[in-house]
């Protein structure tokens, strides 16, 4: 039997994830890593759903939001109890389904060979699995250049969820994570407080349930919203 020697929190943050939520636990808890415990946590984010009934019953930890906080606070919470619990690694996978477990692994395998902070999870690398829609994937080839104007390094898929942090990561983010759009800021906030990023290629899914909370009519307003938060973190790391 391999000795376990490191943890990880596998952090999913959920609102209205009811058709999906058992999925994701379950399928987490089917995967092993060699040296590596695996807990799935699940931050209920206020839903209005079954999303907390039906996480209460499985085998996952879950810390039960009293208000809605928004995907960034929802997942600063995970990352704050994972860090407060001495986990050595934190990942979060979105309560929709889009990340699979079994891809987990790439992260982890990525996070121990090129000793970096955080690890991103990206569709673009090998171009495999689900792509997204031709307006979402010029939107994140737009952020990919600000991003760069910004920190000067390329992120190609910047708006991924799925992403690994380590300790040094974890400490960054108990005090301040962005709290709207925390994918594309957060990498100018890791880049600016010195920590190393990296991308590895990963396959991901259309969401299993729920509906995305960017549609066709805002995407725009996501564009320029999002634009500015970026430019804002920036300013405030300097």
């Amino acid at each position: 039997m391999n000795e376990i020697s490191k943890k990880l929190a596998v952090i999913i943050p959920a609102f209205n994830e009811q058709d999906s939520i058992e999925l994701v636990v379950n399928d987490i808890n089917s995967i092993t890593i060699n040296g590596l415990e695996i807990v799935a946590i699940v931050v209920n984010d206020s839903s209005k759903d079954k999303t907390a009934d039906i996480a209460a019953q499985l085998n996952c930890i879950l810390l039960d939001l009293p208000v809605n906080l928004g995907i960034g606070g929802a997942v600063q919470t995970g990352f704050k109890y994972a860090f407060n619990h001495d986990f050595d690694f934190a990942i979060q996978v979105d309560g929709d389904g889009q990340h699979p477990a079994q891809e987990i692994s790439k992260l982890y395998k990525a996070v121990l060979a090129t000793q970096s902070n955080v690890v991103i999870g990206s569709r673009f690398i090998e171009k495999a699995g689900f792509q997204s829609t031709g307006m979402r994937r010029f939107g994140i080839w737009f952020l990919r250049n600000w991003i760069k104007l910004f920190s000067g390094i390329v992120i190609f898929d910047n708006t991924s969820g799925f992403r690994l942090l380590d300790r040094q990561a974890l400490a960054l983010v108990q005090n301040y994570y962005p709290d709207e759009y925390p994918e594309p800021e957060s990498i100018i906030w890791f880049c600016k407080n010195g920590l190393r990023i990296t991308e590895t290629a990963v396959l991901m899914k259309e969401r299993q349930g729920g509906q995305s909370s960017i549609r066709a009519f805002n995407q725009l307003y996501y564009m320029i919203k999002v634009s500015l938060a970026i430019f804002y973190t920036y300013l405030r790391t300097k």
